[in-house]
């Protein structure tokens, strides 16, 4: 953090939550961490001792299971998770993303039957946009969800989903109207229990870094669902919903950056007072302080703008472009900093027993998912 600084959004509440999930998950989760890692997917009981701590869902309303939060308590969550290098638990693609789709656009229906058992971990949520040929363009989904009576028939495969091969429910991204483009995606709720037939989880993908992220294929073979599980229960209403919410997912990504960034200096500042070469410390070297010192002021001002996009967002006026911005230039900064840090570390931070290795890893992908950074800055220069 930024030695005396806190942010202006920052009260004793919410001090008190961020010390409390703090303590659960250097006592549940920081010791399995390693374990997850190496078997490629965080345990399932995971998520319910989560849900009982209260630490799932803590932004939707308490009339819903959840914690009567806002966006600051996950990102907070998001934070703790970073700092003490939990890398992997999909929980704000599950908390975050997934159920504000419920809170914003489901029927009344659909949040009393989903909110409350995500709330308590009983039922993880993915979310299912990105296809084989289609990433950042959604509209050009291949994935269908044809009405069949009383029920939809959903054909089509997925790729690089977070929580894929633990989630109990997903939303996909489909269409209902293939002659519409746009107006014709929605999102299709799809349980994935074992009675699901058609439905299938493809293998578990190897991947870069984030290796305790289960992170998947999924395939659709005229899945049936029931006509009441579009999101909303109106057709043709998806790209709408999903544009509205990505503001948010993309300022949690550079929430995310920041207190990487702020990790990586603190391991490094620690490693370099203690080692030492031809008698002195690495820190008493002038380069060291002027690297060190250039990723404090990317951190400060990265933490400046995050805190202002923040304040934003809970006031209702977070627009798409600064939230886009936030994302690719922290992203970037983040792995900038990571990199100079590692540097520091010589041999050992090429070592995957040392922390800065896999946040160097882990970091990559961030400047990917949520939109790629390519894809940001068109948005941005739209704006201009």
């Amino acid at each position: 953090m930024l030695g005396n600084y806190t942010s202006p959004w920052m009260t004793e509440d919410l001090t008190i939550f961020e010390d409390a999930a703090s303590k659960f998950m250097t006592n549940e989760f920081v010791p399995l961490a390693d374990k997850w890692t190496k078997q490629g997917i965080v345990d399932r009981d995971a998520w319910t001792k989560a849900g009982e701590a209260g630490l799932l869902c803590t932004s939707i309303p308490e009339e819903y299971g959840g914690g009567g939060g806002d966006y600051r308590h996950e990102a907070i969550l998001t934070e703790v998770q970073t700092r003490l290098g939990v890398a992997g638990w999909g929980q704000s693609v599950h908390s975050l993303i997934c159920s504000h789709y419920f809170l914003a656009y489901g029927t009344e229906e659909q949040k009393k039957k989903y909110l409350p058992k995500m709330a308590s971990g009983e039922m993880v949520c993915a979310i299912a946009m990105t296809e084989p040929g289609t990433g950042s363009d959604l509209q050009s989904v291949k994935t269908t969800a044809v009405k069949d009576g009383n029920q939809y028939l959903v054909n089509g495969s997925k790729t690089f989903i977070t929580n894929g091969q633990t989630c109990d429910m997903v939303l996909v991204v489909a269409k209902t109207d293939t002659s519409q483009g746009a107006k014709g995606i929605s999102l299709v709720i799809v349980e994935t229990g074992d009675d699901t037939q058609g439905f299938a989880r493809g293998r578990n993908l190897d991947k870069m870094g984030q290796h305790a992220a289960d992170t998947s294929e999924l395939f659709f073979d005229d899945v049936k669902v029931p006509a009441d599980n579009i999101l909303g229960g109106e057709e043709g209403q998806g790209f709408f919903q999903l544009m509205q919410q990505l503001p948010a997912e993309r300022l949690v990504i550079a929430n995310q950056a920041v207190a990487s960034m702020e990790r990586a200096s603190a391991l490094t500042l620690d490693y370099t007072r203690d080692r030492k070469t031809f008698g002195n410390s690495v820190f008493d070297y002038q380069n060291t302080q002027y690297k060190l010192a250039e990723c404090k002021a990317t951190w400060m001002a990265a933490r400046a703008m995050v805190d202002q996009l923040l304040s934003q967002l809970l006031g209702g006026k977070l627009d798409a472009n600064s939230a886009a911005a936030a994302k690719f230039w922290c992203t970037e900064r983040e792995n900038e900093v990571i990199d100079d840090c590692l540097q520091f570390f010589g041999g050992y931070g090429y070592m995957d027993e040392y922390p800065i290795s896999r946040m160097y890893t882990d970091a990559r992908v961030q400047r990917i998912y949520g939109g790629s950074n390519e894809i940001m800055r068109m948005l941005v220069a739209r704006a201009l």
